[in-house]
């Protein structure tokens, strides 16, 4: 079942989904829109080969560099990590699936697909694509719409994993030297 702006406000309400800061413009008709926060990863073009079954041992900045800003270039095809200026907090019988809104999608902007398990809280840290000329984002725009799904019953294990609690950008935790920023 999937919630709809009616079933959200009373979840935001009763506190059971948790959204900070909350900004009632967020609430759409079957989801809520995420606003950007004001850091990105940028994933860098390079001919060092990362081994993720030894990535303790790599340096972090030879693929990742981080920048903190109001505004954003994303220059043709390429990869960027970005956060939600949301934290949220999802309740066990609660997932959502991310989707770019569909205003950056017509732009030619992708996002993979990013589900958002029973439990989890945090900032969400989504992966974007460039288009195919650049395109400027600002921080506190609405960039992503997260659609709500009521499982038939609450996980038995909410999520708990590496990423519960993030903050701001948050890198592979695959790097032994990882770093949130």
């Amino acid at each position: 079942m999937i919630l709809s702006d009616f079933d959200l406000r009373n979840y935001i309400k009763t506190g059971r989904l948790k959204i900070e800061p909350f900004d009632e413009s967020i609430i759409r008709e079957n989801g809520l829109d995420l606003r950007l926060g004001n850091k990105i990863a940028r994933l860098k073009r390079t001919d060092k080969v990362l081994d993720v079954l030894n990535a303790q041992n790599a340096n972090i900045e030879d693929f990742y560099e981080v920048e903190e800003g109001n505004e954003f270039i994303i220059y043709p095809n390429e990869h960027i990590l970005l956060h939600t200026l949301e934290y949220i907090k999802l309740p066990p019988e609660l997932m959502g699936f991310v989707n770019l809104r569909s205003t950056y999608a017509r732009l030619g902007i992708m996002a993979p697909p990013t589900i958002i398990d029973g439990g989890f809280e945090g900032q969400l840290t989504i992966e974007l694509i460039g288009s195919s000329f650049p395109i400027k984002l600002r921080a506190g725009m609405r960039f992503i719409h997260v659609v709500f799904a009521k499982l038939t019953s609450p996980v038995e294990k909410p999520y708990s994993g590496v990423y519960q609690g993030q903050r701001g950008v948050t890198l592979p935790k695959i790097f032994g030297n990882f770093r949130v920023v």
